[in-house]
């Protein structure tokens, strides 16, 4: 199971990585192998606001319909549009050609709450 270190994670198994100011956002290793094949992957707009710890989109596997949870606020500036043809790159590629969104966040030390990569690993093994 693949953890990058340099990333932050959330307890409901999103992905975060600053970038130049801005957090790139995806789902991990861990979330696709126990969700599956992912068929579809329903994400939010350029321009609309996301709250930390509210739904802002979905992933659908063949096994179950799962909500994406913002791991910070702000607003979308970036949609992986991709997916939308693609969603299988999420089993591929969690990390590198399956990020979802980009967020500018209203608060970046809302990132220091995530999860390091230790803590993360800590979770998925319990």
């Amino acid at each position: 199971m693949s953890v990058p270190k340099d990333l932050r994670y959330t307890s409901e198994h999103e992905w975060v990585k600053v970038e130049d100011g801005k957090v790139r956002v995806g789902i991990t290793d861990y979330a696709q192998s126990e969700l599956g094949d992912i068929v579809f992957v329903e994400l939010p707009q350029v321009g609309d606001e996301i709250r930390v710890g509210e739904p802002f989109g979905s992933v659908e596997s063949v096994k179950t319909v799962s909500e994406l949870y913002a791991p910070i606020s702000g607003k979308v500036v970036e949609v992986n549009a991709e997916l939308e043809d693609s969603p299988e790159l999420v089993n591929e590629s969690p990390y590198e050609k399956a990020w979802m969104i980009v967020v500018e966040p209203e608060d970046v030390s809302q990132i220091e709450q995530l999860l390091t990569a230790e803590k993360y690993e800590e979770l998925i093994s319990e």
